[in-house]
């Protein structure tokens, strides 16, 4: 959109829900001026950046202080790449050579971008705090206010290129109505928050920074739709999809099934103690997918047996004889850990990561596994343990020797490699249950980095080789009379939770804010629709057919809950 002439246009819906407001631009960050003095005084210079990344780390660090628990350890990382010691000796390596103060810092910054996105997974999610970090550092030393999200002094839709975690994490959605970006990819870490959030947001909306600011524009966060000066029966009708899926959801309680009373367990990801207090709050049937790693990042040395078993005790009392699927540390080359970096690879993404990394450091492995035991033993809960990026049945024989060997009830493996979905006949001989973690098993399966939004296309989780790849998983569960659950994004969808069951999954996992829209929707439909369903949806030649293929066979309420 070039103007704010009546329009609609699309991006890609990732977190559902509908929002009318007015539309808040967060302004560009400012760019070092092209005619910058050169750096006549390489040691002052330096000692002024210094200062001035040492503000902004304090600014975040204030801000984390007063944060939830869930936006804190995302504010205090974007304070420790502040005062990264390797950006600044790489700031200081232009300013030596003369480059401009700003241009110095844009620089180095670029460079550092540059190796996280070779490196992949964590690391190149990190890269958005990185240029957020730039960017305050240069607004700091150009005199000018750091930018960032404005105060919202009424409830307005935010539109940006993209949100930097550390803004994202702040928002709520009493001011913040909606979220739409020019960037991002369904599994950004603006999708991801916003959803976790309750928040209706669009990604990969271009065109939406040209829409000027105050414009009232409608947005529908489920399919994408964005609508600029909408007219009145277009809000009406806006409003009126808003309280059908307020409708559709109010009657959804109770544990996850079929119309026809096939269970369908629903469960919450989590990744924090405070995300497991909230969670337990909610009409869930367990956690899905426990993500360790909060534990581990950002530090210098391992965390304690007696600190790992305290964090576990504290999540497992607060779901009492609900399960909780705990992953073991996920880690690596492309997530590296100060206290077991294993040096640079050609490609991390590929490497050794996951229980690659357990394998070689068993005493980290071992240690998590040890505070986990003990946790269970204090309180008796519903664990199991699983270990990701597992890919052959070797290592699934390895990690379930190692984890009966401690008395834990429950052991499984992690589906993120093909190759795992492939022969999970002879994987699920070894362990008791899989987990599908759709994420990282459609970029593998794609060979397309999830974190790259230009490659959205190729990221949908309705891509038809996707579901052919599950569905050999769960043939495998099948055979071996093992459960297969989904705990990435795509169990959180509605309408593809209907095909995943077709499917043969027994469980499904998602941020806890979309378990009422995914249990309305399998209680709309029998399993026998929803194997018609995934059988039509393989049968397409792209994900667009694949999903309208199931549009078309379910039940009208399953468009008000997108």
């Amino acid at each position: 959109m070039s103007d704010a002439q009546p329009g609609t246009f699309h991006g890609i819906g990732v977190s559902a829900g509908t929002a009318v407001g007015p539309l808040v631009l967060v302004a560009a960050a400012p760019t070092p001026p092209p005619d910058e003095p050169a750096t006549t005084d390489a040691a002052a210079a330096g000692a002024r950046v210094r200062q001035v990344l040492a503000d902004v780390a304090t600014g975040l660090q204030a801000r984390a202080a007063v944060a939830d628990d869930h936006a804190r350890p995302i504010l205090e990382a974007g304070a420790m790449m502040a005062q990264d010691p390797g950006l600044v000796t790489g700031i200081e390596g232009q300013l030596a050579r003369g480059v401009g103060i700003t241009n110095a810092v844009s620089a180095a910054v670029e460079e550092y971008c540059a190796m996280f996105e070779s490196l992949g997974g964590y690391m190149a999610e990190r890269v958005t705090d990185l240029r957020d970090v730039r960017d305050r550092a240069v607004a700091r030393l150009l005199g000018q206010p750091e930018p960032g999200v404005p105060s919202l002094s009424e409830p307005s839709i935010l539109a940006a290129h993209d949100l930097a975690p550390a803004e994202t994490a702040t928002l709520t959605a009493e001011t913040c109505l909606g979220i739409i970006t020019a960037a991002g990819g369904p599994t950004s870490h603006t999708a991801i928050l916003a959803a976790q959030l309750g928040i209706p947001a669009v990604v990969q909306a271009v065109g939406i920074l040209d829409v000027p600011a105050g414009t009232t524009v409608a947005m529908d966060g489920g399919v994408g739709e964005i609508t600029v000066s909408p007219t009145e029966e277009e809000v009406a009708l806006l409003t009126e999809r808003k309280r059908r899926r307020e409708a559709a959801l109010a009657g959804g309680t109770g544990k996850g099934s079929t119309k026809d009373g096939h269970p369908v367990a629903l469960l919450a990801n989590i990744g924090t103690a405070d995300d497991a207090r909230k969670a337990a709050a909610q009409p869930v049937e367990g956690v899905g997918l426990f993500r360790t790693e909060f534990l581990f990042l950002d530090r210098e040395t391992m965390p304690t047996v007696a600190e790992q078993t305290a964090t576990y005790t504290e999540v497992f009392e607060a779901f009492g004889d609900r399960r909780v699927v705990v992953r073991t540390l996920d880690a690596g080359a492309d997530k590296p850990l100060k206290f077991a970096d294993l040096g640079a690879e050609e490609n991390p993404a590929l490497g050794r990561r996951g229980l690659r990394l357990g394998m070689i450091r068993t005493d980290i492995l071992d240690a998590q596994l040890e505070a986990l035991a003990a946790a269970y033993r204090a309180t008796n809960a519903d664990v199991r343990v699983m270990a990701p990026m597992v890919a052959t049945q070797a290592e699934a024989t390895w990690f379930a020797e190692r984890v009966r060997a401690l008395g834990l009830p429950k052991v499984g493996v992690m589906i993120e490699v093909p190759a795992a979905a492939i022969r999970s006949r002879g994987i699920l001989y070894h362990v008791d249950f899989a987990s599908l973690g759709t994420n990282d098993l459609q970029q593998y399966t794609m060979a397309a980095d999830r974190m790259q939004g230009e490659l959205a296309d190729l990221l949908n989780p309705w891509e038809p080789a996707l579901l052919d790849v599950i569905a050999l998983a769960c043939e495998g569960g099948k055979a071996m009379g093992k459960p297969i659950g989904v705990c990435g994004e795509a169990g959180g969808d509605p309408a593809l939770a209907l095909v995943l069951t077709g499917l043969g999954v027994s469980s499904l996992s998602m941020a806890p804010g979309k378990v009422p829209a995914v249990r309305t929707s399998l209680a709309a439909h029998t399993l026998e629709t929803c194997q018609q369903m995934a059988a039509a949806a393989r049968a397409a030649v792209t994900a667009a057919e694949a999903k309208a293929a199931v549009m078309a066979m379910a039940e009208p309420v399953l468009a008000d809950l997108q």
